[in-house]
């Protein structure tokens, strides 16, 4: 395993030899890509959820209460959800795909900025859904949040889809599981890339946080870029192990290989 970085301005001699070198690239990204661009922490100190207390998914099918306060605490944040940009991790995660390296991006950030930067959405696997739709718990069918927050605000009353099914934003609850298409095309990725890259995650959230292992055990390189400590620090498989915050050594990494003259 590699020393930390002491110069996060420069890029890193190995992270751009990986990158150079590697044409399946799966990058693996966590709440701490999207800080930049204004998107609050859940599980850090000060995070949401030192703020509040997450609604379970059964509790949100069976109870009108519930439903009302999951709406509520969707509604505080919504604006900023809706305001963010992406950042310049963000726009080098698309300049890598757009050199032909990037195999997928397995995220398990809700916050859409992968979509609005654009990365193509058969590139792109959401692990924890999207705060950019809601979704009918019934018939699955997805629609624009503004007007249902619009409803929400005016009446404080949770939105009910034609179906009758109840409504909630297209994100993935405490409690609910995550949807099988999407485990399967984040483990395929696992098995056909042959770098993963995990930017701005602990590491510590799971299943999704096996993906990255997954990928190893099919004898790809891995390479962990954070702020603070991960779960996978000390695990084996990780090549490459970058100290410091991803929004600025990705990026710098990314130019340097794909817009330097000799690159083919």
């Amino acid at each position: 395993m590699n020393p930390p970085t002491t110069d996060p301005s420069a890029p890193d001699p190995h992270l751009c030899g990986l990158l150079r070198n590697h044409r399946k690239i799966l990058i693996f990204t966590g709440a701490g890509i999207s800080t930049p661009s204004g998107i609050a922490d859940f599980r850090g100190p000060g995070g949401v959820w030192s703020r509040r207390k997450p609604i379970y998914y059964n509790d949100f099918m069976t109870s009108e209460a519930a439903r009302i306060e999951h709406w509520s605490f969707k509604l505080e944040g919504w604006k900023s959800f809706h305001d963010a940009q992406p950042n310049p991790i963000h726009d080098a995660i698309v300049d890598l795909e757009k050199a032909g390296h990037l195999l997928k991006v397995v995220t398990q950030n809700i916050d859409g900025l992968h979509q609005k930067a654009g990365t193509s959405a058969d590139r792109l696997v959401e692990l924890h859904g999207t705060n950019l739709q809601v979704e009918c718990q019934s018939c699955r069918e997805r629609s624009d949040p503004d007007l249902h927050f619009a409803y929400f605000r005016r009446t404080g009353q949770p939105p009910h889809c034609p179906c009758g099914g109840y409504l909630k934003p297209a994100t993935i609850s405490f409690g609910q599981n995550l949807r099988p298409q999407d485990i399967n095309a984040a483990e395929q990725a696992a098995d056909e890339a042959d770098l993963v890259v995990a930017l701005g995650s602990t590491l510590s959230v799971y299943p999704a946080a096996i993906i990255p292992l997954l990928a190893t055990r099919h004898g790809a390189s891995y390479a962990v870029i954070n702020r603070g400590p991960t779960e996978h620090d000390d695990e084996p498989a990780v090549t490459l192990r970058l100290e410091g915050d991803a929004s600025i050594i990705f990026p710098r990494a990314v130019e340097n290989v794909f817009t330097s003259s000799d690159h083919s």
